[in-house]
């Protein structure tokens, strides 16, 4: 079983589309998986089309008012804690003594019913995100080529090694992944240099593949479809194939 966040604090980058996607890629490969979404804005949870506001969400998971089984909704993508608005005063409302375990503490005993879990966190370094880094094997960078984009990683690799030191000392980061990347653009060529030198700086590798820009993705969410589903040949679905084959590999040597 292994437990994977999917983080970056700038937004807009392919954050929730990469949870989505590897959640349902996994999926489709036959493995049992649970997505979490612990976003406030609850974008994972609309994409897939979960009932995120008449059913328990990861908020009341959280407070203890119910178990992480009775917030587990069974969708035919992937099952999924879904998330909502009401998970913003989380951060006050969570008691300070042992506030970065409660995500860690809620899921540990439906763990072993599945193979992966894959955290969708907020584009934020606050205790949510802090959160899904202490209960996680492995950390996915999804980010564009840009300069404000890269630059940021380095503020997220801060917060890992905090995090390594006080919460959980086994988390690595599992590689940075390019999204909307248009190879044909000579400022994402050269971002992605930068980006890759950023990698080795903070001692994570940039994944060869690279996911390109396609419309599919916003089209595939508003119909609450999965990309693979909605349009498997397109190139976002081929691309995120072809990252999540890189990844299972990695996994696996």
């Amino acid at each position: 079983m292994k437990v994977i966040a999917i983080a970056n604090q700038k937004g807009g980058i392919g954050k929730t589309t990469t949870a989505a996607a590897l959640s349902a890629g996994l999926k489709q490969r036959g493995f049992k998986v649970l997505a979490v979404d612990v976003d406030p804005q609850g974008n994972l949870s609309t994409s897939t089309g979960a009932n995120n506001y008449e059913m328990p969400t990861v908020y009341e998971m959280l407070k203890g008012e119910v178990d992480a089984n009775e917030a587990i909704q069974k969708l035919d993508v992937f099952d999924i804690i879904p998330s909502n608005v009401m998970l913003a005063g989380a951060e006050q409302e969570l008691s300070q003594i042992g506030k970065e375990q409660r995500l860690k503490e809620r899921l540990l005993p439906i763990m072993d019913f599945y193979d992966y879990i894959v955290i969708d966190t907020p584009p934020a370094l606050g205790v949510l995100t802090i959160n899904a880094f202490t209960v996680a094997d492995e950390i996915i960078i999804p980010t564009t080529a840009g300069i404000f984009a890269a630059t940021g990683i380095k503020q997220l690799h801060d917060t890992i090694i905090n995090v390594r030191k006080y919460c959980n000392e086994k988390v690595k980061i599992a590689g940075i992944l390019l999204t909307r990347y248009d190879p044909r653009a000579n400022n994402n060529k050269d971002m992605k240099d930068l980006t890759e030198q950023l990698g080795e700086y903070i001692n994570a590798k940039l994944f060869n593949t690279h996911i390109r820009a396609s419309i599919v993705v916003e089209e595939s969410q508003a119909r609450q479809i999965d990309v693979f589903s909605y349009k498997g040949k397109s190139t976002v679905a081929q691309d995120y194939t072809a990252w999540i084959d890189e990844y299972l590999k990695g996994v696996c040597s």
